[in-house]
């Protein structure tokens, strides 16, 4: 197991990650008043888990998926904590994946004005990126993460023993975020595509998941509220990936953020910002979790609903985070229509 700190201004966090991480909620949780968040598949799985590790801490069961990240849900977490008469100083545990992180997260930011937070991500997606860093939202109106605040959780509890459980949809899920960390740091790219036929090996993803936490750590040391522009840089594939998602759903969020990586590979290349040979080089990675692309149909009305992301600053703008040289990104503005044609354009050629 190990231990990585976030030195953040606001207040810092501890994460252990590896085998053996959830031992440390003996000491983490000695003495405090706690509530559960979880969704209903993830109490279904660990029910026994929670009973022994929480005791009689009251446990507020959320609806499972995406559809349900939103202020119904959000405020049945509250009205919850209410019923449970949770004081300032309880500790809201979120148990699950990014979904329940993000949803009880952002609980926790705002009944009494802020409670401690503990987060146990139980997918490799929340594991390696949406556990750490503080951010916490909900969607609304039909558009992602649009309501949230930036609030660290104090601990962070990485075990691999909740991978086990998943099927390879939901490693593959994780392993979006994970290339994706490979396109912004030389040394995790060179790891993935030495290990390129051990990605669904989940000894291999105990390893990789602690050197991705320590990436994000130090982006988000360095940037904590998305102030500087650094902390951008995670968004890579993103606006792409978020716009096709939210138009045509079906497909998990890191199957789609590999999807807005490679057509965002294919921007960077025609625009000079991506050496042909380091985009065939991400690309060839993607390659080797999605196995292929899918056809979309209408994709110009799709790729029109990245207006709504949220590092746009121009009205019709759309703004890019691209791979550069290896280990290097760039941010490019695009108006809404040459964005829409290039994603036309890449569409045509290769589905």
């Amino acid at each position: 197991m190990q231990t990585i700190e976030v030195k953040t201004k606001s207040h810092p966090s501890t994460v252990y990650c590896g085998k053996g991480a959830v031992k440390q909620l003996d000491h983490i949780l000695d003495g405090k008043d706690v509530f559960v968040v979880t969704d209903k598949n993830v109490y279904g799985l660990y029910k026994g888990f929670i009973a022994e590790n929480f005791g009689g801490a009251p446990v507020c069961v959320l609806p499972a998926g995406e559809r349900h990240k939103n202020r119904t849900s959000l405020f049945m977490i509250l009205d919850k904590m209410l019923d449970a008469r949770v004081r300032r100083n309880g500790t809201l545990v979120a148990l699950g994946g990014g979904v329940v992180g993000d949803m009880a997260g952002l609980a926790a930011s705002l009944y009494m004005r802020g409670v401690h937070a503990v987060q146990i991500p139980t997918t490799l997606l929340a594991q390696v990126d949406s556990s750490v860093g503080g951010k916490t939202a909900i969607d609304h109106r039909g558009v992602k993460n649009v309501i949230g605040t930036f609030y660290q959780p104090e601990y962070v509890v990485c075990d691999p023993m909740f991978l086990s459980t998943l099927p390879k949809r939901e490693l593959k899920c994780g392993l979006g975020e994970i290339v994706k960390t490979g396109a912004l740091d030389a040394e995790i790219l060179d790891k993935l595509e030495r290990n390129a036929e051990r990605l669904f090996d989940l000894a291999f993803l105990e390893e990789i998941t602690a050197d991705c936490v320590r990436f994000k750590a130090g982006v988000v040391e360095k940037d904590e509220c998305e102030r500087s522009g650094l902390r951008k840089c995670l968004n890579m594939g993103h606006t792409t990936g978020h716009a096709l998602e939210l138009f045509y759903g079906r497909r998990s969020h890191g199957e789609y953020v590999l999807i807005g990586m490679l057509f965002e590979s294919y921007i960077a290349e025609k625009l000079d910002i991506c050496a042909h040979d380091h985009a065939e080089e991400l690309r060839a990675l993607i390659g080797r979790v999605l196995k292929r692309v899918p056809h979309f149909k209408n994709i110009a009305d799709a790729a029109r609903a990245a207006l709504y992301d949220k590092k746009n600053q121009g009205k019709n703008e759309i703004s890019l985070i691209l791979p550069a040289k290896r280990g290097e990104f760039a941010e490019l503005r695009l108006t809404d229509e040459k964005y829409v044609g290039y994603i036309e354009e890449i569409a045509g050629g290769i589905i």
